[in-house]
């Protein structure tokens, strides 16, 4: 049954999990509330923490469809468990035949899409006739809705217009808008259009902190010391427990207020759409549903919902989703039916068709419209489901950062409970043994398990990070995932974006290098000219952009604002009065300026019919194609004033642009220029121009596809852009690379151009190789290949048939493995390239990654897909971006920094105020400091609960205990001041090559912990045993003159109410005081570690004044005893010839204590390297292993004129085979 039963939901999403049905069961709940009863509480809160075992005890496993509980199972690496309630959604019955026939289509398994037709509707409805639902059952998981899919037999969540629909359907199929009817049951499904994020009520909230296990245990302990008479700890506890979870509180409702606040701008405002008989219906945005025409208000507005542009076009400000501030063109979606050219089964996606369609949060600035034709979209996507939604959620439910020190943490908690388990076992024993009461027994063997795992530990873990966020804040680095700036402290390879983050975000125009007769002409720097003003090529640049005023400043893509302003020409738009004079569009209208118009053109024709214009050379922008990253080019159709034919200009990638032009306007030696300049590291744009036929209308334009425009066009020449590095680029590079950290570049830029910034920049060396990988699709029956070339001989490598063996890149020799990567070879390639190689070449992914270090031409879900990849060879990725396409890949990565602080930020962790990559060294060096600050806690923690398990199990052997005041003394003033000041180390000034270990379970980490415990327990036993043998004549006597008696030795106990003073004021109990007290300093001091990760010891003010205090104060009241100070500690006058041997004890302690951390620092990493050599163990990650393995495969790298083919019999592996052409 259970393998019938295991169905997946959100199969090869990021959200993939396993669904098990279950049912409740009667005599099973009856159990379970006996079982509650009789632990008085705790089963249930056992149960509440495991959702897994809270089904499983209290239903019975049922077959999905019928079952009335779900329990999911996430299939990544955490394996995390939800359980949810199925409902059921009841259906009313409706006259209405097309809304009932959609009910059938949702009921019986087709809710994955909606209706395109009334007849589909209507046959679906005669299909499941006899099997109609009044009721359809779904269940909620984080804020999606999961309906029962008969189809597939499985749940599935509703999907709306953005998947399986075709860009014909959209206009012809749902651009009519909705009957009332079916837009009711529309809303029915899908729900109230909103991102709810609810702000929970203070007491909500508190109840969910409360019940988390660490404060839970921290009630437990509470209640013992209180029945112990342990008060002022306990009262010690609950304050800081209050502070803590106030603090928690006031933290987290902030966090849910910010982001209610950020969804809350769009979530209710008035709406226009249109309804199927044309009628216009206002209604508020929470009532959308996919299919509804919404009508876009001119004076714009922010997006309430995802939605397709079926008429007008619209500058909108994605820099809530981008990053990017630089207002977008949104033109509508090219409508294939009316096209003259195109495909019209192309499946529209909003990722793929992005420059049409308007994202939720996104705001609207502007409108352009015909007269009498409003600006309209298409509802694809509501509430949750929109981008915007998809971004909320992933805030709202974020995945578990996976760490190897938060899982060594849990380990070494349970290796905590094991030895508090030790001592329990031991306590009951030896209680029993000495004939104590029950209840003293289970008091005394419970108070061992609270020794054993301190109360502080979670708040001391946090200390660390807490201190690397203000000083990261500092620098204007912001943090909204504090978790992850440890992980930044193992990061071993940074991602960079080119523009705008290696280099300067504007673009510099070097100059234009023209064509005329298919040969190029001598480059120009002068554009702005009386003879080039009224060429082809000056009017391409005119009118080939996306630029548009906003409250009068020109405004767009900084390369287009750089490209415009260099001819010197004016842009008009028309304003929303004359747009209504007029009964077409009125055109975006670009001229030179006076100043650069002949003299001659000033003056007119004076035959010139009345209704002609005056001589003004004026261009009108009728219709524009927006860039596409995917395309790799833009382009408009343009009219010169008085011409009777359009015009069509294009500009764009130049490869792109040359193979759209007609073959004998493409000069010769393209090829050659394009490399010689992309070799000297400069932004090169191509330009091509042609008539269009004159049977295009103005009408007709505005529904051309645009295959039809962009083909067939002539070549006009290149525009040449300077691309100028950051200053301090150069220095960050190198840093990280004498800190053993790879660097490699991810750009949409020409491949030879970011090549020539990663040598400009210092990321590919002078003398190294660069190996161009050009891999080729599978094609005409023939199987997919790579080509390898050497960037230096792209063009010449054909020109030859032998290679120079000294060109072949050679190894370096390495004595560490961790170096086998820094070879003198890179291998680079493009966007197209790097999908062939992940589809047909997946064996020689990992080793491209071992060296790849230019991806050029990349797309946004590229640069995610090539963060996973380096991820899968077990590396450590950072991602440096400006934010504007590198959202995904930001979020991916290990550390995502963000240059841009608009509200994109959102999906980064980290978030630079100065858009510099100096912060990338800043982070992984406070992310080292605060890796290196948690081991020292949790070393530190361990002996502090170890020190005092030790010394607790010790007084229990002798009946005795430490008091009440000795516990608050050293938990309260030792323990917190010296973890909270511990933690104050600074990161080191600059980047080492050494990194700090991953992970608690390391041999230098568990020895250098595992001596201090034998030190410690040693010198404790010396104390406690020392002490039982030192005999006085007369032990009565009070030793201090005092008024009072001491307890001189445990074999001289009192009767009555002497005896429970006597059990902790014996000599033992001050002797172990003492010198654990001592302990707890010297420990601290032993591991408050500093170079090369963080600042010396001694640096840190506040911990060596607080330790220094402390010590003074102690050796002072053991020298030197005042009787108010030892009565409250309740610790006994000692012989002054014992305190000596005690003062003795512990300055031994602390010497040898920090000897031996001292050794194992500088002696424990050369001994393990020495130890691991000698068994030859193979390198933990992958990059490592398969450097190794390369070194000595003659094959690799592979040589340059080889071909790698794939080889079709197993296909599906991958697999490769390298031929050399000949």
């Amino acid at each position: 049954m259970d393998k019938e039963e295991r169905k997946i939901i959100n199969k090869g999403q990021e959200d993939e999990m396993e669904i098990h049905g279950y049912n409740f069961c009667r005599w099973k709940l009856a159990m379970v509330s006996v079982g509650v009863i009789c632990t008085g509480g705790f089963l249930l809160l056992l149960l509440y923490w495991m959702p897994e075992w809270r089904v499983k005890a209290t239903c019975v496993r049922a077959a999905v469809k019928d079952c009335e509980v779900v329990l999911l199972r996430t299939t990544d690496e955490f394996k995390m468990w939800f359980c949810a309630k199925i409902r059921f959604l009841p259906l009313e019955n409706e006259p209405n035949f097309n809304a009932k026939s959609l009910v059938n289509k949702v009921s019986n398994g087709h809710a994955v899409h909606l209706a395109e037709t009334l007849t589909e509707e209507r046959c679906e409805m005669n299909k499941y006739s006899q099997t109609q639902s009044q009721q359809m059952r779904y269940f909620t998981h984080h804020s999606i809705r999961y309906f029962w899919n008969d189809n597939i037999h499985n749940f599935d969540f509703l999907r709306g217009l953005d998947e399986g629909v075709s860009c014909t359907s959209i206009y012809e199929k749902h651009s009519a808008g909705l009957t009332k009817g079916m837009h009711a049951y529309r809303k029915l499904l899908y729900g109230v259009n909103e991102i709810a994020v609810k702000v929970p009520s203070v007491f909500k909230l508190l109840i969910k902190e409360v019940l988390n296990p660490f404060y839970i245990f921290q009630l437990f302990s509470v209640i013992l010391w209180s029945v112990d008479e342990y008060y002022y700890y306990a009262l010690a506890i609950v304050i800081m427990s209050i502070v803590s979870i106030i603090s928690s509180l006031y933290s987290i409702r902030k966090q849910y207020v910010m982001l209610h606040d950020m969804v809350a701008t769009h979530s209710t405002v008035r709406v226009s759409v249109c309804r199927v008989n044309e009628e216009i219906e206002e209604i508020f945005s929470t009532d959308l549903v996919p299919g509804d025409v919404m009508i876009i208000p001119l004076n714009g507005t922010v997006m309430p919902c995802d939605a397709v542009l079926i008429n007008g076009t619209c500058i909108v400000n994605e820099s809530m989703l981008t990053g990017e501030s630089v207002p977008v063109t949104k033109t509508n979606l090219p409508n294939p039916s009316v096209a003259v050219r195109g495909t019209e089964e192309e499946l529209y996606s909003p990722e793929t068709h992005k420059r049409h369609t308007l994202f939720c949060g996104t705001t609207v600035i502007q409108t352009r419209f015909y007269t009498g034709e409003l600006v309209k979209a298409i509802v694809v996507r509501t509430g949750f489901s929109t981008s915007k939604g998809q971004l909320v959620r992933s805030i709202l439910y974020p995945k578990p950062t996976d760490f190897k020190l938060y899982r060594d943490a849990y380990l070494f908690l349970l290796c905590l409970v094991v030895v508090a388990g030790i001592g329990f076992i031991y306590t009951i024993i030896n209680s029993i043994l000495n004939k104590k009461e029950v209840q003293e027994i289970i008091i005394k063997s419970l108070d061992i398990i609270t020794i054993t795992v301190p109360p502080a530990l979670p708040a001391a873990m946090t200390a660390g990070i807490v201190y690397a966020q203000r000083r990261l804040k500092k620098v204007g680095i912001f943090c909204i995932s504090p978790q992850r700036i440890n992980i930044c402290g193992q990061l071993n390879l940074v991602c960079f974006d080119k523009t705008g983050t290696l280099t300067e975000d504007g673009l510099d125009l070097w100059g234009i290098q023209r064509v005329e007769n298919a040969r190029f002409l001598l480059p120009e720097d002068n554009v702005c000219s009386e003879i080039l003003v009224k060429s082809q090529f000056v009017a391409c640049m005119a009118t080939c952009h996306s630029l548009t005023k906003i409250e009068g400043v020109l405004s767009g893509d900084p390369l287009d604002l750089k490209m415009f302003e260099a001819i010197g020409w004016v842009l008009e738009e028309a304003t929303e009065e004359e747009t209504a004079l007029h009964n077409r569009i009125m055109p975006t209208v670009v001229r030179p300026s006076k100043h650069l118009l002949p003299e001659s053109a000033a003056a007119g024709n004076q035959e010139m019919e009345l209704f002609e214009l005056p001589a003004v050379y004026e261009i009108g922008i009728v219709r524009q194609f927006p860039f596409s990253s995917a395309l790799q080019r833009m382009s408009v159709v343009a009219r010169v004033l008085g011409d009777k034919k359009m015009d069509a200009y294009m500009k764009g990638a130049p490869e792109v642009i040359a193979s759209l032009c007609k073959p004998e306007t493409v000069p010769v030696d393209f090829d050659k220029v394009l490399e010689d300049y992309t070799k000297q590291g400069f932004r090169v744009i191509a330009l091509a121009h042609r008539k269009l036929e004159s049977k295009l209308t103005w009408h007709k334009v505005q529904h051309v596809s645009r295959d039809a425009v962009e083909n067939n066009m002539d070549f006009m020449g290149l525009i040449i852009m300077q691309n100028k590095l950051k200053q301090e680029t150069p220095a960050v590079l190198e840093d990280l690379h004498k800190a053993n950290i790879r660097t490699v570049m991810v750009t949409g830029d020409n491949m030879l151009t970011a090549v020539s910034v990663a040598r400009d920049c210092g990321m590919i060396l002078p003398q190294d190789k660069v190996i161009i990988a050009e891999a080729l699709p599978p094609k005409d029956g023939k199987v997919a290949k790579i080509n390898w070339h050497y960037a230096d001989s792209l063009t010449q490598c054909s020109e030859s048939s032998a290679i120079d063996s000294e060109d072949i890149p050679i190894k370096l020799a390495r004595d560490s493995l961790e170096d086998l990567q820094f070879t003198r070879f890179h291998f680079a390639m493009n966007g197209k390239s790097f999908s062939v190689i992940l589809e047909h070449f997946q064996d020689l992914v990992p080793k491209l990654m071992l060296h790849g270090t230019v991806f050029a031409r990349m797309a946004p879900d590229q640069k995610t897909q090539l963060v996973e990849a380096l991820q899968n060879v077990d590396y450590f990725v950072g991602m440096c971006g400006d934010g504007a396409n590198d959202c995904g890949a930001l979020k991916r990565a290990h550390g995502g920094i963000s240059l841009s602080e608009l509200e994109a930020s959102v999906a980064s962790p980290f978030t630079s105020k100065t858009p510099s990559i100096s912060c990338v060294p800043n982070l992984i060096r406070e992310g080292r400091a605060a890796l290196m600050t948690s081991f020292c806690v949790f070393k530190f923690m361990a002996l502090y609960s170890i020190i005092q398990y030790f010394s607790v199990t010790l007084l229990y052997s002798i009946l005795s205990n430490l008091g009440d005041f000795q516990f608050l003394f050293i938990d309260l003033a030792i323990i917190l001041v010296v973890v909270f000041t511990m933690s104050l180390n600074p990161a080191w000034k600059e980047l080492v090559a050494q990194r700090p270990p991953s992970g608690l379970i390391s041999g230098a980490l568990l020895f250098s912990v595992l001596s201090q415990i034998v030190i410690c327990v040693g010198f404790q036993s010396l104390g406690f045993f020392w002490v039982k043998q030192y005999k006085v004549c007369d032990p009565y006597s009070d030793v201090c003159n005092t008024t009072r008696s001491a307890c001189w030795n445990s074999s001289h106990l009192f009767n009555g109410t002497e005896l429970d003073t006597c059990k902790i004021q014996n000599y033992e109990n001050t002797t172990v005081f003492f010198i654990s007290s001592f302990q707890y300093l010297t420990v601290a001091v032993a591991f408050s570690k500093g170079k090369p990760f963080r600042q010396p010891c001694y640096k840190n003010y506040f911990f060596v004044i607080s330790v220094i205090i402390l010590y003074v104060f102690i050796l002072f009241i053991m020298l030197h005893p005042v009787a108010s100070v030892d009565q409250v500690l309740e610790i006994v006058c000692v012989p002054y010839q014992w305190r000596i041997h005690m003062l003795i004890i512990v300055l031994i302690n602390a010497f040898v204590s920090i000897m031996v951390e001292e050794s194992v620092d500088r002696w424990g990493k050369c001994c393990l390297s020495w130890a691991l050599s000698c068994r030859k163990k193979t390198p933990k990650a992958k990059y490592m292993y398969l450097a190794q393995e390369l070194s000595v495969d003659p094959e690799w790298p592979p040589k340059p004129q080889t071909t790698t083919e794939a080889k079709t019999v197993v296909k599906e592996n991958g697999s490769c085979q390298i031929s050399t052409i000949t």
